[in-house]
């Protein structure tokens, strides 16, 4: 099974998503239907997309789409870190403060982007070499 087959990439969003659903039902009131919205949205988008390129024979526009909407789900989680969307209290975790928690919380959910968006680069760059191999296959 390859890094991007379809089971890898649904297990690793499912596991993304998990987690961020948890940390954006504690997202401020006001921001519910705004950052909030938004990060859901371009998650959800970036899935879509995914399924997308499983699906079509020339994926090189859509996995560019998929570089660009993963690039927009990181950027959005830092700029909810930045306004301290993620420093609410856990009664479970109480002798910590929220800040050290927002910190937790920003790792482990980065840390899961991340991987999502070293199996999107792998990808990229496996069909890149299989575009390269049919260059070469057809002009020899």
């Amino acid at each position: 099974m390859s890094i991007h087959s379809p089971a890898v990439l649904d297990k690793k969003f499912i596991e993304m998503m998990k987690l961020l659903n948890i940390y954006l039902n504690h997202f401020p009131k006001h921001e519910k239907y705004a950052l909030c919205n938004v990060i859901r949205n371009t998650a959800y988008q970036l899935y879509d997309l995914i399924t997308e390129a499983q699906k079509k024979h020339h994926k090189k526009t859509t996995l560019s789409m998929i570089d660009i909407t993963h690039e927009k789900l990181r950027m959005q989680i830092r700029l909810a870190h930045e306004l301290n969307y993620f420093a609410y209290k856990d009664e479970r975790l109480s002798e910590k403060s929220p800040e050290i928690l927002a910190l937790h919380r920003l790792t482990a959910l980065q840390r899961l982007i991340d991987e999502f968006g070293r199996m999107i680069g792998g990808w990229i760059s496996h069909e890149r070499a299989q575009e390269k191999g049919n260059a070469l296959t057809c002009c020899a």
